[in-house]
């Protein structure tokens, strides 16, 4: 079983899990074209991917899924939320002005007049009562759908369209081939954020991907128990990020419960509540603004506070702008 991280961080992200059987796509926040180039160039075949799994809806971790999964026709997993609220981000929507409203008002009001007008000069004429007694609605707010609209190049890259698509519940298991698989909530704000535990069928090596998590709560805490290789989010530094240069009000929801865990959060989960047992972690999500790589790794290395050894608690940062070397277990 193995691991790849082809990119982690707030401009992307994506992950392969793999056995010899079974290839696996975690998130794909990247375009297609990178993502191909990522795993050409860490040893992946796109052609041999079995689905895409997407742990939530936020753009770092959707970018390519559509147009990746129609190159390769292969199904995407989410939970029902997170498909619904990808679904709307990607659905144009209309929006009109007050005044655009009154007018439309107006025109309704006219249109009724009319009708009435007509009826009492026209009293042989057949009635046509609209459903409900409601009006029609205007041509100009009713896009009446066009009988060629297959034909057109519009409907041939509706960005909404997948070959296939699954629903996963999380604490609920599925498997996908070889691979079993466990969906854990986490805390974040998306519609239905998920990590995931993946275990081997045949030799039972058991992955982990937990980022984008606010706080460690203690289901999650609880699923990264037994884990051998565990990617795990260590986003910022406190201080780089409260002097740093995002808006206060970013800042703010980086530090919520509902943002991402800090590398002092993350040294205090492997210091207190990690069981230990990891052939190596992987850091992941660093902040390129709030965050520098040797502090991040400072902090976990002195978390584990003398458990590392080349067997054991490894140790790795993962990048944002080049895939890491698989992890095989």
């Amino acid at each position: 079983m193995r691991m790849t991280v082809l990119a982690s961080g707030s401009k992307g992200n994506s992950t392969v899990i793999a056995t010899d059987n079974t290839r696996l796509l975690i998130d794909a926040g990247l375009s297609c074209r990178e993502l191909l180039k990522r795993m050409a160039i860490a040893g992946e075949d796109p052609a041999a991917l079995a689905a895409i799994l997407i742990t939530h809806e936020h753009q770092d971790h959707i970018a390519g899924i559509g147009v990746l999964a129609r190159r390769l026709r292969i199904p995407v997993y989410f939970t029902e939320p997170t498909h619904r609220a990808w679904v709307r981000m990607l659905t144009p929507r209309t929006t009109i002005t007050y005044a655009q409203w009154l007018d439309h008002v107006q025109q309704e009001k006219a249109a009724r007049a009319q009708a009435a007008a007509a009826a009492t000069t026209e009293p042989d004429a057949p009635c046509q009562p609209e459903p409900d007694g409601n009006p029609a609605e205007p041509l100009a707010l009713c896009a009446a759908a066009d009988p060629d609209e297959d034909d057109t190049p519009a409907a041939k890259v509706d960005p909404t369209h997948l070959p296939a698509v699954e629903y996963f519940h999380a604490g609920v298991h599925f498997s996908i081939g070889d691979i079993s698989i466990t969906p854990f909530t986490i805390p974040h704000d998306a519609a239905d954020p998920c990590g995931f535990v993946f275990e081997s069928a045949t030799d039972h090596a058991r992955m982990a991907i937990a980022t984008d998590l606010g706080y460690m709560p203690p289901n999650v805490k609880a699923a990264l128990r037994r884990i051998d290789v565990l990617l795990l989010e260590s986003n910022h530094d406190l201080d780089m990020l409260k002097d740093g240069p995002y808006p206060w009000s970013v800042k703010q929801r980086v530090l919520s419960r509902v943002g991402h865990l800090s590398n002092h959060a993350t040294a205090e989960f492997l210091a207190r509540d990690y069981d230990g047992g990891a052939h190596t972690i992987v850091l992941g999500h660093l902040s390129e603004q709030n965050n520098d790589p040797s502090l991040a790794l400072l902090a976990a290395e002195q978390a584990l506070n003398g458990r590392m050894s080349l067997l054991g608690n490894r140790v790795l940062l993962a990048q944002q702008s080049a895939p890491l070397p698989s992890i095989c277990l």
